[in-house]
């Protein structure tokens, strides 16, 4: 068994080239989700990992985030994406198939 049930990393980063995750405020979402995943109790060893990533090499779905040991890969728009992929994915174990990329 891994060290935690699921490691979730959040694409960062910012490019000045192109699209980039941080343009949808990447770092803010990622900030939520931690707090998010604390509150319902999720966070720590034998559950839910939140980290920052640097590029994911997705930049044109962004922004992305990935979670392991599945490498599920979503995008999301706002908080209530990430309210469902925490609830349904983190809290269920539950694909949440809108928001797969």
């Amino acid at each position: 068994m891994s060290y935690y049930r699921y490691h979730v990393f959040f694409c960062t980063n910012r490019r000045d080239d192109g699209a980039c995750c941080q343009d949808h405020d990447a770092q803010a979402m990622r900030d939520y989700a931690k707090g998010r995943v604390k509150q319902r109790g999720l966070a720590g060893p034998g559950g839910v990992r939140i980290n920052s990533a640097g590029c994911l090499d997705r930049c044109g779905e962004g922004p992305v985030i990935v979670i392991y040991p599945e490498g599920t890969w979503y995008t999301y728009v706002d908080q209530e994406d990430i309210d469902e992929i925490i609830d349904q994915h983190l809290g269920q174990g539950r694909v949440v198939e809108r928001l797969k990329i």
